[in-house]
């Protein structure tokens, strides 16, 4: 049986009665209650499944656990990371859950294959990546470099800066933000109206307050930029060479742009740091960087776990753990019992 949804071939050589396939067109009907990258993470790991199940004669949908066993091997033999491994399987069970099926991931045999996948990669000295962090001292280096500048663009992203650091959204979080979005406390910092997050889809909605500094430089993009008299406008839109904003009102401003953002600072006041490459990547800043940044520069000054999620909006403290585990390590219990413990040397 062979189904063709308008922008993917989902539920292609899917072994399936009527009922599955109407639960599936369901699902696809909905997809709107994912995030657009979480769709799209779904999407491509079953254009690459189908494939896989097509050049080994397997039956693509459902997944048996012997062929998603296989399946993940196949992953790993390729040199793809066991996290990104461990994504696949998360997300073929999705679909079997959605379709009213049994993940084949619940089975013993996919259990085990798991286990020897990360324990395979943990003992060749796999470690998992992470941005660059952009820390509080790099704010104030780019701010110093670029406040007093007459191009736009460099008001532009140095404002982005501010607030993507400070809000500890992520770059697509960011980028959505409108004008409108902004109103004033009694003493004239900017406080944001989000709205909703990866993370936090309520209807109370999530609001951040800026500081004094971010407040300054996000207002003076505004009013130099002419966007203060635009409230439906994007916050942050593109900016011509000819030193001219680009009114933006349906799409925000792309991945690639955001990024670029991160590039054009590391290339400002840190291209002559020595970075050792991670995971082959991270060699400068990135979309991400900002958020990992102040979750250590939060780390750093004592601030609790509890109080960086809120923060950040992480729902799962082994989430955060990943981006402070270094800072934690050093603040450790022993470090501090051994740091502070006075030990007395024996007399002779």
């Amino acid at each position: 049986m062979s189904l063709i949804t308008p922008h993917s071939t989902l539920l292609a050589q899917a072994n399936v009665n009527e009922e599955i396939t109407a639960r599936l067109l369901s699902f696809i009907q909905d997809r709107d209650a994912f995030s657009p990258n979480t769709w799209r993470q779904l999407m491509s790991v079953m254009r690459l499944c189908y494939r896989w199940a097509n050049d080994h004669q397997r039956i693509f949908f459902p997944l048996s656990a012997e062929d998603l066993r296989d399946y993940l091997q196949h992953l790993q033999q390729a040199g793809r990371a066991s996290s990104t491994i461990a994504t696949h399987a998360a997300l073929i069970a999705m679909l079997h859950r959605n379709a009213g099926l049994v993940p084949p991931n619940l089975d013993p045999l996919v259990f085990r294959a798991m286990k020897k996948i990360n324990r395979s990669a943990v003992v060749s000295g796999e470690r998992s990546g992470q941005a660059l962090p952009f820390r509080l001292e790099d704010l104030q280096q780019i701010d110093a470099c670029w406040q007093q500048s007459s191009r736009l663009i460099e008001q532009r992203n140095l404002a982005f800066l501010h607030v993507a650091y400070s809000t500890l959204l992520r770059v697509s979080e960011v980028a959505r933000l409108r004008v409108r979005d902004i109103s004033r406390a009694e003493d004239g910092r900017i406080i944001l109206d989000v709205g909703w997050t990866k993370t936090v889809v309520q209807t109370g909605g999530l609001v951040k307050a800026l500081s004094s500094l971010s407040s300054e430089r996000l207002t003076d993009w505004l009013i130099n930029s002419g966007l203060v008299h635009e409230p439906d406008a994007f916050l942050f839109c593109r900016v011509h060479r000819s030193n001219r904003v680009h009114l933006q009102f349906e799409k925000p401003l792309t991945l690639p742009a955001l990024e670029a953002i991160f590039q054009n600072a590391w290339h400002s006041i840190a291209s002559s740091r020595n970075v050792k490459a991670n995971k082959k990547r991270y060699l400068s800043w990135s979309g991400h960087s900002s958020r990992v940044g102040a979750a250590q520069d939060l780390a750093k000054q004592g601030y609790s776990v509890a109080q960086i999620m809120q923060e950040g909006t992480w729902k799962k403290p082994e989430t955060l753990m990943r981006y402070i585990r270094h800072v934690e390590a050093q603040q450790g219990a022993m470090v501090d019992l051994m740091e502070k413990r006075v030990f007395r040397q024996p007399r002779d």
